[in-house]
């Protein structure tokens, strides 16, 4: 069993009574972070019935509970906390996952985390400069990186050279199996609209 996030007695308690709440037998809960090893990662806790969760999860059983950790998301929780503090005003859950915006990627890392590391790490630094940032809005079945243009770099008229130029070309020596690079305001492909 992992030590990678703890659950402190008081949040325990208060999950519990959450969980008696819903009134389904077996209810678990279920940690996930969204753009993990980005920016804009964030540390989320859901209700888990009974077969929602993942085959790939990892179960960690608590005395009252079941807690189950989403698999792309266990390394990001390393020395992560959810605690609670009670007040007059019932209370506040409180999540710390320092780890979770820190890029952690290997040649075994999903597609979506060695794109976001490569543009949170390499690409996005030398854009800063000017206002200017890229982030991956997804990726297609065919390994399609759709990406959008923020900041500095929205409207610009270099955008469409820097996109193939640099951006591309970073990416798709980077990561080979990426095969083409696309910008979600580009409208002039209509076979697949991003909207």
């Amino acid at each position: 069993m992992s030590q990678t996030i703890e659950i402190t007695e008081s949040a325990q308690e208060y999950l519990a009574d959450l969980l008696s709440r819903q009134d389904v037998e077996g209810i678990g809960v279920r940690v996930f972070i969204t753009q993990p090893g980005t920016p804009y990662a964030e540390t989320c806790l859901a209700y888990c019935r009974p077969g929602e969760e993942e085959e790939s999860d990892e179960r960690i059983p608590l005395e009252k509970f079941d807690l189950f950790l989403e698999k792309h998301s266990v390394a990001f929780l390393e020395d992560a906390v959810v605690d609670f503090n009670a007040d007059r005003m019932g209370g506040q859950l409180t999540i710390k996952a320092p780890n979770a915006k820190m890029p952690q990627v290997s040649e075994d890392s999903p597609l979506e985390d060695r794109v976001n590391y490569i543009l949170y790490s390499e690409i996005n630094p030398g854009l800063a400069a000017h206002g200017g940032e890229i982030r991956l809005i997804q990726l297609t079945e065919d390994n399609v990186a759709v990406l959008q243009f923020g900041g500095g770099c929205q409207g610009c008229a270099a955008v469409d050279i820097t996109l193939k130029q640099g951006v591309e070309k970073t990416l798709t020596e980077r990561i080979p199996e990426l095969t083409a690079i696309r910008d979600v305001t580009d409208h002039t492909d209509t076979t697949n609209a991003y909207y």
